[in-house]
């Protein structure tokens, strides 16, 4: 192999939008993610929509759903 091509690599911290952190390895210092197995509907049992730009509200509006379930 050649020398001082590959990157680094060591720990990284891993932030999640719910507000969990863990520790990994990678090749940057830290990481976001938005769905992580503390929040993953798999992991959870839960179900929890990911909306991106608006979707989940604009099919809700559309088709007069509530929110019953979150």
């Amino acid at each position: 192999m050649k020398e001082g091509i590959h990157p680094k690599y060591g720990k990284a911290i891993v932030k999640c939008a719910c507000g969990n952190t863990f520790e990994t390895g990678s090749t940057k210092e830290e990481l976001r993610v938005e769905i992580c197995s503390a929040c993953h509907p798999f992991f959870t049992g839960r179900q929890k929509f990911v909306d991106t730009g608006g979707r989940v509200e604009r099919f809700k509006r559309k088709y007069g759903i509530k929110d019953d379930q979150e």
